[in-house]
């Protein structure tokens, strides 16, 4: 495992597709799937303290990634909806990520492939599982 997590992080840190760091692309990836999210929302998902996310998200903004939502209710609470600028550095970095992981695989089977794909996904949901438990 440690050598897996190693070579995954050397190829998204060295390879890297325009200037999304991990936890910009999680945080993208996030609001993108789930649509527009609170910062303790957020840092609830991931498991991070509010304050880490606060960074993260003040960097997104800053590169004008996402943009913040006033909560009616409560003057000082926002949540965070992703920008046309924003989809497009997620869009780019997403098909960058894909193009090496299609080349890392590219003389493996089909089967092996699939085989592959359904076993980290097993592996994905047996962690969050744990993690609930």
């Amino acid at each position: 495992m440690t050598i897996l997590l190693r070579r995954a992080s050397f190829i998204t840190h060295h390879h890297r597709a325009g200037n999304l760091d991990r936890s910009a692309y999680l945080l993208l990836h996030q609001i993108i799937t789930h649509g527009s999210a609170g910062i303790k929302a957020l840092a609830d998902e991931f498991r991070l303290d509010i304050s880490t996310v606060c960074r993260q998200a003040a960097a997104l903004e800053q590169k004008g990634y996402v943009y913040r939502i006033p909560n009616p209710v409560d003057g000082r609470a926002y949540s965070l909806q992703i920008t046309d600028s924003g989809i497009k550095a997620y869009d780019q970095h997403r098909q960058a990520r894909l193009a090496r992981i299609t080349d890392i695989v590219k003389d493996w089977s089909d089967e092996d492939c699939e085989m592959f794909g359904r076993l980290l996904r097993k592996y994905n949901r047996s962690v969050i599982h744990t993690c609930k438990g």
